[in-house]
Order: C-alpha cells, then structure tokens, then sequence
C-alpha cells in the first residue's frame, strides 16, 4: 500500500521586497507629519496651527491604527499602504493652502488616516513573511523608516524652500507619495493575499476585543502609553527643556537633539539584533523601559549641571531606549498574537501608543507648573519604569 503524500504547502514570497516598501511607506508617512514643524518658519506657521496639526494627527491616527489591521484583512496590506500614501498626497496637498489654522487642521486629519493604519498593515504582512527568530531584526529594520524620514526631510525640505518656494516642499512629499503608490500597487498581487484573510465577523470590536481579554498584549498596550510618552518628551520637547532649563543656546540644543535622534537610529538596528541573538524579546522590552525612565529621569535631576559631552551623551542614551524600542515592542505584539490577526492586534495595542502621545504634552506642560519640564520629565520616567517592571513580571 503506497503511503498518501500530502500536498506542499505553497512557498511565501520574498520578505525583501515587503520589507523594503513597508519601510519606504513609513518614511514618506514621517516626511509628511514633520513637513510642517520644518517648513514652518517660511509658512508663516506658529506654534497653535502646529498643534492643531500634530494633535489632529495623532487623534485620527489613534482611531485609524485600531481598524489598520481590521483594513489589510479585509483589504490587504498593500491596498491599505496604497491608501495611506494616498492619504499623504491629501495632506500635502491640503497644506499647500497656507498655514492657517483651518488648512492645518485639515492636513493633520489627513495625515492621520496614513500614520494610524500604516503600522499594523505592514505588522500584519512582516509578521506572515518573517519567521519568529527573525521578527525582532525584521520589525526593528522597518522602524528605521520613520527615522530616514526625519533625516531626509530635515536636510531637503529647507532646501527646497530656499531654492523654490515653501510649497515646493509639500508638492515634492506627494509625488513621492504617489511613486509609491504605483509600486504597492504593483506588489499587491503578491502579498495581499496572505493578509486578505479576515472575513466580516472581524471589526474594531473584535480587533478591541482581542487586547482587552488577553493579560499579555493588554499589558504591552498599556505599557506602550508611557514608553511613547518618553519618545515625543525626547522628539517634541527636548529643545525648549535645553533652552529654558539647560541653559544651552539654539544650536547646541539642536545638536543634542540630533545625537538624541541618532541614539534611536542606532536603537532601532542595534536592539533588533540583540532581541535575535542574546535577549529574549519579551526581556528586552521590558528592560528598555527601565533604561529610558533612567536616561530620563538622571537628564532631568542632573541635566544643567553637566558638561556638554556628557550631556549628549545622556541624549544618546535616552535616544538609544525611548526612540528605538519600536521595533522589538511590535516583534514581541506578534508573537502573542494569534498568527492570522496580528494586523488586529498590532491596531489594537498601538491606541496605548497614541494615548501616550496626546496625554504627554498635557503631562509636561502640567509638571512645568511645579518644577519646570525637569519634573515633567521625571514624572514620565516614574511610569516608564513601572511600565517596563510590568512587562518583566510578564512570564508568558
């Protein structure tokens, strides 16, 4: 009697080409959310419109990541990174009316519909391609986007504005934008049906669901609050707290901020391997909660007593933990998620990014008016480091 062979399954396609456009995706999202803070001094934007614009973004980007993944499962992930450029061509475009409050206002809300469901779309396609050893390495390579965006559009989007016009700038991020839309389109036929795979009984209700009654990934949302918290405290207000507190001129706090942003470059490469190689995911998450909340916590106690170089080096240090956990963080989210809804889940989790998000402006502005933003700082490094012991007591 002949033994029964059983079907191969079919072979995945290439990790590569999904890695590198869902790592492009993500730098054209960043170009588009830092075009205003950088174009701002030719626009003629000031310090309200900008708000309008960030916090439009990120209220509309929470609400987007929780259906992100609920989207590339209906849609594929690469219909719905097509539809996330597409959203950043109406952002630029919206912008390029002015700096008024009403045309920022509008663009934020764009921008918010590409920056919320872009990371759980390319989660929800990475985590399918890559095998578990290597997501950390995988996840921590796609974050990197979000710093290449930053980078690129801090040194070309003055330019352009000097040699053309402000616009110019914003007319430049939609055409890459729409270069990129014909390449995921392209790349759809491939991948989207390894996504594609929720049927209709998949909502945001299921997608919210699946946090709420699972102990892991509820704590990893809950954890993502103050660990986002620390980021934008780094990101958005480093060099107001170096002017006014630190007692460093303009320049010299912008180029502490800039080591900061390569602290996290470095983070975002460097802890991937480390997570594939020597510590557990799960471990490392955890423990880089502590190491922010103690970068954070010695630049706010010690901070205008240092030299400069040790200063930047502290910057480095708190780049290096509270801009370059990302990629572990979403490795470890997939791998406690079920393995045909981690798009879901990934959604799910990131709204505890976005609270985070939103509630450190308040937090920070609110502490200043006890000890200046040094005890904003120090408040935010408290909850990071409950967060990350939270996340070492997790065995599973």
């Amino acid at each position: 009697m002949l033994a029964e062979t059983l079907p191969t399954p079919p072979a995945l396609p290439a990790l590569r080409p999904a890695l590198v456009a869902m790592t492009a995706l993500q730098a054209v999202v960043a170009l588009g959310l830092f075009a205003p803070g950088v174009l701002a001094p030719r626009m003629g934007i000031d310090p309200v419109g900008l708000g309008l614009f960030t916090t439009a973004g990120f209220l509309v980007g929470m609400a987007a990541s929780l259906g992100g993944g609920v989207l590339a499962g209906r849609l594929g992930a690469f219909r719905v990174a097509s539809l996330c450029a597409l959203a950043v061509v109406a952002a630029m475009l919206l912008a390029m009316l002015g700096g008024g409050p009403a045309a920022l206002l509008a663009a934020g809300v764009a921008i918010g519909f590409a920056c919320g469901p872009e990371t759980p779309a390319s989660a929800a396609i990475l985590g399918r391609l890559a095998r578990e050893a290597d997501r950390p390495l995988v996840f921590s390579l796609r974050q990197t986007g979000n710093q290449l965006g930053a980078m690129v559009g801090s040194v070309v989007l003055p330019a352009l504005a000097v040699a053309f016009d402000p616009r110019a700038g914003y007319a430049a991020i939609a055409l890459v934008a729409l270069c990129g839309i014909l390449v995921f389109e392209r790349l759809r036929p491939v991948y989207d049906p390894l996504t594609r795979s929720a049927g209709t009984a998949f909502g945001l209700n299921a997608a919210w669901r699946l946090v709420r009654d699972d102990r892991a990934l509820r704590r990893m949302a809950l954890a993502s609050a103050p660990y986002a918290a620390t980021q934008i405290a780094l990101n958005g207000f480093f060099v107001v707290f170096a002017v006014a507190e630190l007692g460093l001129g303009h320049v010299a706090a912008g180029l502490a901020l800039a080591v900061g942003q390569a602290g996290g470059l470095v983070g975002r490469l460097g802890w991937g391997v480390v997570a594939t190689r020597w510590v557990a995911p799960r471990r490392l998450v955890g423990l880089l909660g502590l190491g922010m909340a103690a970068a954070s916590a010695f630049i706010g106690l010690a901070g205008a007593s240092l030299p400069f170089p040790l200063l930047l080096c502290a910057t480095f240090l708190l780049g290096l933990t509270a801009s370059g956990w990302n990629g572990v963080f979403l490795a470890e989210v997939a791998r406690l998620s079920p393995r045909d809804r981690i798009g879901e889940a990934t959604g799910a989790v990131l709204v505890g990014s976005y609270v985070g998000l939103i509630a450190a402006p308040v937090l920070l502005i609110g502490a200043s008016a006890f000890g200046g933003l040094a005890a904003g700082y120090l408040a935010i490094a408290a909850l990071a480091a409950l967060a990350g012991l939270s996340l070492l007591g997790d065995t599973r």
